[in-house]
C-alpha cells in the first residue's frame, strides 16, 4: 500500500498499524468477528472485515485494496460478500469512521446501494450503514453483477491480440484452421501462433510459448493434445492471458476439473473445452476464431450453439437468409462461459437484434430465466428444444460433457422466460427470417384474408391454437366490403374475397383492411 493508502486507511501513515492489521487477519473467525480476502492467483489484492463491539448486532468496518485494483470492483465486491456474511450472523449494521478527503470509499459506500448516514465531525466522518437489503439494493448487486459479467466477455469477444496455441504446420489441424480463419478475416488486432517448432505459422509469427510471447494477449485460443490442456491454461494464466477459448476435445474429468481451476485462480474466461470457437463480425474487431470453413456474414443475430456441428448449420442457414450474426459463440462443454452469458452481452450490444440458443443443459435455470425475461423485452430471443426425447438426451450426452435439462423443465423455463422455441433447426431459422424481416406485431389480434372458405377455417384454428385472437370486424368495415366484393362474399374474419369464377379480387382496400381493423394478419391469395 502506498503511503496515501495507508493514511487513508489508518489516519496516519505508518507501518506498524498495517502490520497489526495483517496479524489480525491470521485470528481465527468468530460470530462477531469476519475477515473476508480476496485473491489475484496467489497475490492478496484485498481485505474486508467487520467486529462488533458492546452491541452484536452493530459492527465496525475496514477495508483495504491493493493500489493497483482500485476501481475494478474488488472492495465493493468484498462489501457485498460481508454485508451477506454479517446479516447471517445476527448483524444489522456497520458503523465506520473515514477520512472527510476519502473520496473513493465513500463513493463506494454511496453505491453499494445500502441507506448511509453521515456525521461529519473536522476532518473525519462517521457513517453508518444500515444492512436492510431493500429493491434498491438487490437492484444495485443485480446491476453490479450483469456489468462486471459482461465487462469479463470483452477479451473474448473484443480481443486486442490473440494467439493461437497449437497452431501446427500440417495441413487440416484444428490449430491451422482457426489462425488461417483469424488471418483471413482480416482480424483488426495483433495475432501470434504458439509453436515449439516454427518460426512463423501461415506467415505469423510463431513463439516457443506463451511466456514468450511479446505480451500477454487477451485471447487464447488453445488447439493442443487433451493431455497438454491443463499446463497450457495454467501458463497462460501466469503469462496474464485474460481468456481462453478451448477447442480441444476428449478431456477426462480429472484433466477438465484442473482446466476449470486454473481459469478460476487466475481469473481467466473460458469458452469450452470441446468446441467450435468464437466469432465476432464487428468491423473494428473482425474476429474468426473458429476452425469452421465458411466465414460467417456479418449481421444483427448473436448465435450460442453448444453442438459445433449445429453452429456451423445455423452460421450456413443465416448466411444464406441474408441475416448474418453479429457474434457466435461455440459453448462447447459449457464449463465457464454460458448462455446466460452471451444473453447479457446481446443485451448491451446494439448491433444485436435477434438471440438464437442452442442449448441442451443449464447450469443455473433461474438465473437463466430471470436474465432471458429482460433480454427477450429488448429482442426476440428464438431456440431449438433439443433433447426432447430420451434418445436425444443419450446422444447429447455422448459428445457433451455438460448433462441435459430434463425435457419438462426446459420448456417451462422456456415458456416463463419468454423465449420462442422451435422443434428443428428449419423451423427455427425460419422464425428467424420472418422476425428479421417483419416489424414485431402490435398486439394479438389477426385478420385472415381468404379466397376459399375452408382455407381461412383453417388459417383461423391455427390462430387460436396459437393464443392469437381474430375478432369480427367493426360494421362499418364490414358494411364497406359489402360494397366492394362481389354477391355472396363472406365479410366475416376471415372474409373469403373470390368472384364466381374462382378469380381473387385484388383491391388496394382490401390490401389495407388489415391495417385499419387488426394488428397482425394472415393472408391467403394466390
Amino acid at each position: 500500500m502506498s503511503a496515501d493508502s495507508l493514511r487513508r486507511r489508518f489516519f496516519v501513515v505508518s507501518r506498524r498499524s498495517g502490520e497489526r492489521a495483517a496479524d489480525r487477519l491470521c485470528v481465527p473467525d468468530t460470530p462477531g468477528h469476519r475477515t473476508l480476502a480476496a485473491f489475484q492467483g496467489d497475490r492478496l489484492v484485498g481485505v474486508a472485515e467487520y467486529e462488533t463491539g458492546d452491541a452484536p448486532t452493530t459492527a465496525d468496518i475496514a477495508l483495504a485494496v491493493a493500489d493497483d485494483c482500485h476501481r475494478r470492483g474488488v472492495g465493493t465486491l468484498l462489501l457485498e460478500h460481508l454485508v451477506h456474511t454479517a446479516r447471517e450472523n445476527g448483524v444489522t449494521a456497520f458503523t465506520a469512521d473515514l477520512l472527510a478527503d476519502n473520496h473513493p470509499i465513500h463513493r463506494v459506500l454511496a453505491d453499494l446501494g445500502l441507506r448511509v448516514t453521515r456525521r461529519y465531525e473536522g476532518t473525519t466522518v462517521h457513517g453508518v450503514i444500515r444492512l436492510e437489503p431493500d429493491e434498491r439494493y438487490l437492484s444495485a448487486v443485480d446491476l453490479r453483477g450483469r456489468t462486471a459479467d459482461t465487462a469479463s466477455l470483452r477479451p473474448l469477444l473484443r480481443p486486442r491480440s490473440v494467439a493461437v496455441v497449437g497452431a501446427g504446420t500440417r495441413p487440416g489441424s484444428v490449430g491451422r484452421a482457426v489462425l488461417r480463419n483469424l488471418r483471413g478475416g482480416h482480424f483488426r488486432g495483433l495475432l501470434h501462433a504458439v509453436n515449439p517448432h516454427a518460426h512463423a505459422v501461415l506467415h505469423v509469427p510463431a513463439f516457443s510459448s506463451v511466456g514468450d510471447l511479446p505480451a500477454p494477449p487477451d485471447l487464447a485460443v488453445i488447439a493442443v493434445p487433451a493431455a497438454d490442456v491443463p499446463g497450457v491454461a495454467a501458463q497462460c494464466g501466469r503469462a496474464g492471458v485474460k481468456a481462453l477459448v478451448v477447442v480441444t476435445a476428449g478431456l477426462d474429468a480429472d484433466r477438465t476439473a484442473e482446466l476449470t481451476a486454473a481459469c478460476r485462480r487466475w481469473g481467466m474466461r473460458m469458452v469450452g473445452p470441446n468446441c467450435l470457437g468464437i466469432a465476432n463480425t464487428e468491423p473494428g474487431v473482425r474476429l474468426d476464431a473458429t476452425f469452421a470453413v465458411g466465414r460467417p456474414l456479418s449481421g444483427t443475430a448473436g448465435v450460442a450453439v453448444q453442438s459445433g456441428g449445429v453452429g456451423i448449420a445455423l452460421l450456413d442457414g443465416l448466411s444464406r437468409l441474408g441475416i448474418g450474426v453479429s457474434s457466435f459463440v461455440s459453448l462447447g462443454d459449457k464449463r465457464d462461459v454460458s448462455g446466460n452469458d452471451l444473453l447479457q452481452w446481446w443485451e448491451c450490444d446494439e448491433r444485436t437484434e435477434l438471440a438464437l440458443l442452442h442449448l441442451e443443459s443449464f447450469g443455473n435455470p433461474r438465473a437463466f430465466s430471470r436474465t432471458a425475461r429482460r433480454v427477450t423485452r429488448r429482442m426476440p430471443v428464438l431456440t431449438v428444444d433439443a433433447g426432447r426425447s430420451a434418445a436425444g438426451r443419450r446422444a447429447a450426452a455422448s459428445y457433451t460433457a455438460a448433462a441435459p435439462t430434463p425435457t419438462m423443465t426446459r420448456r417451462a423455463l422456456f415458456t416463463q422466460a419468454g423465449i420462442t422455441a422451435a422443434h428443428t433447426l428449419g423451423e427455427l431459422l425460419d422464425t428467424a427470417a420472418l422476425l428479421h424481416s417483419q416489424p414485431l406485431p402490435a398486439g394479438e389480434r389477426v385478420a385472415v384474408i381468404s379466397n376459399a372458405g375452408g382455407a381461412g377455417v383453417l388459417a383461423a384454428d391455427a390462430c387460436a391454437d396459437a393464443g392469437l385472437a381474430v375478432p369480427e370486424l367493426p360494421t362499418g368495415l364490414a358494411q364497406e366490403l359489402l360494397a366492394m366484393l362481389p354477391a355472396g362474399a363472406g365479410t366475416g374474419n376471415p372474409p373469403v374475397i373470390a368472384r364466381p369464377d374462382g378469380s381473387t379480387v385484388v383491391d388496394a382496400r382490401v390490401r389495407l383492411l388489415p391495417r385499419r381493423a387488426t394488428d397482425p394478419y394472415l393472408r391467403r391469395l394466390p
